[in-house]
C-alpha cells in the first residue's frame, strides 16, 4: 500500500500539473489508482470510436488496451497488420490515439522521444483526440529534468526492452549516440495545444511505464 504522505504529495503535484495543462489549452485529470484511470479514459472515448496507439505500456498497465479490444470500438491494432506502415498511416485519421509520455513537467509540458516517429507525429498532428496515460513517476520540475529523464530513464529501458544494441542499453546512460539502433531519432516537446479538447492527460497515482 502506498505511503499516505506520498499519496498526498502526488495529489498536490497533480493539482499543479493539471493547472499547467489547462493554461496550455490541454485537459488534465487525476486518478487515485489504475481502476479510476481506466474509468476516466473510457469516459473520454465514445463507443464506436476508431482507436489506435503507439507503444504505450501505461495504457496496457491500467487495462485500457484490453477494454478497447473487448469493447464496442474500432481498434486499429498494428500488431495485427502484416503491413505495419498501413496501420501507422491509418492512425492519423483515427478518432482517438492512446499514448504515454516519457516525461511531463509540473507546469504541463510533455517530452516524448521516438525512433520511427509514428507516435510523436500522431501526437503533433492527425488523430482527433489524444489520451495520455501518465504515471506520477513521470512528473519533473522543469523541461531540462524532463528531457534528462526521457533520455536517461525511458530511452535506455526501451532500448533494452526491444533488444537494441545501443550504448544506453548496455550502461543505462544516454551517450547522444548515432547508433543505427538508436531510438532517439525525433524529440517532441508539447507545450501548447491550438485545438481545445484535443489533448487529454490522465495523471495516475502509480508508477507506470518507463
Amino acid at each position: 500500500m502506498m505511503n499516505p504522505n506520498i499519496i498526498k504529495r502526488n495529489e498536490l503535484l497533480a493539482e499543479k500539473t493539471i493547472k499547467g495543462l489547462q493554461s496550455r489549452n490541454m485537459s488534465g485529470y487525476y486518478a487515485a489508482d489504475k481502476e479510476e484511470a481506466l474509468k476516466i479514459a473510457l469516459g473520454l472515448i465514445p463507443e464506436g470510436s476508431s482507436v489506435t496507439m503507439g507503444g504505450c505500456m501505461s495504457a496496457h498497465e491500467i487495462g485500457l488496451v484490453d477494454a478497447i479490444k473487448n469493447g464496442n470500438y474500432d481498434f486499429i491494432d498494428r500488431d495485427a497488420y502484416e503491413d505495419k506502415r498501413e496501420a501507422m498511416l491509418r492512425a492519423y485519421d483515427a478518432d482517438v490515439f492512446l499514448s504515454g509520455a516519457n516525461a511531463i513537467t509540473d507546469d504541463g509540458v510533455m517530452i516524448n522521444i521516438d525512433g520511427n516517429a509514428n507516435r510523436v507525429s500522431a501526437i503533433a498532428q492527425g488523430p482527433k483526440k489524444i489520451v495520455f496515460i501518465v504515471g506520477m513517476n513521470k512528473v519533473c520540475p522543469d523541461t531540462d529534468s524532463a528531457m534528462k529523464r526521457a533520455r536517461n530513464v525511458a530511452a535506455p529501458v526501451n532500448a533494452q526492452r526491444f533488444g537494441l544494441s545501443t550504448p544506453c542499453s548496455k550502461t543505462g546512460k544516454c551517450y547522444d549516440c548515432k547508433s543505427p539502433d538508436t531510438i532517439c531519432c525525433q524529440f517532441l516537446i508539447t507545450r501548447f495545444s491550438r485545438h481545445k479538447d484535443r489533448i487529454h492527460v490522465i495523471l495516475v497515482n502509480d508508477e507506470l511505464g518507463f
